[in-house]
């Protein structure tokens, strides 16, 4: 097995079997992982902020960085290896009131509402969510079986 570890404002995608996809500490950022199970493709995208708006510099540099930047890239990206939009399996994560006690910035909602007008915008269809709250997580998508995994803070691993 081979870990791609998918950091803040990153995406990883893989066409190998031996690949295992990991995001850590998602707190109010979100974590999409996608999977194609006819091309055995999957990708995990783990975005800071919904609106590239905010920094189009940061933006251009590393779309990832971004909702409405990192997900049409993390779908590209799998398109690259022959996904198929049609065949995507999608499973989100993330989106915590962590360090936001009083919900002030809101930023955990605001990376939830983004992802969730971008996917309907463009029929997409999400298959799994664990969004909200105030905990961390941790997202796993394993290539060889294209199931995606999730832990708590201080939890167990489970699938999403």
């Amino acid at each position: 097995m081979s870990d791609l570890i998918v950091g803040i404002s990153d995406i990883k995608v893989s066409n190998s079997m031996n690949d295992v996809i990991t995001t850590y500490a998602l707190g109010s950022c979100i974590g999409i992982a996608v999977y194609d199970p006819f091309a055995k493709v999957g990708g995990l995208l783990h975005y800071m902020l919904p609106d590239s708006n905010l920094d189009e510099r940061k933006a251009k540099d590393n779309p990832a960085m971004f909702a409405d930047t990192g997900i049409p890239s993390l779908f590209k990206a799998c398109y690259a290896l022959g996904a198929e939009k049609k065949r995507m399996i999608v499973k989100v994560a993330g989106g915590a009131s962590i360090l936001d006690d009083t919900n002030f910035f809101r930023i955990g909602q605001k990376n939830i509402m983004a992802m969730r007008k971008i996917f309907w915008k463009n029929n997409v269809i999400v298959n799994a969510e664990d969004t909200g709250a105030n905990h961390n997580r941790t997202v796993r998508l394993e290539m060889v079986t294209g199931k995606t995994f999730i832990r708590t803070s201080g939890g167990e691993m489970k699938e999403l």
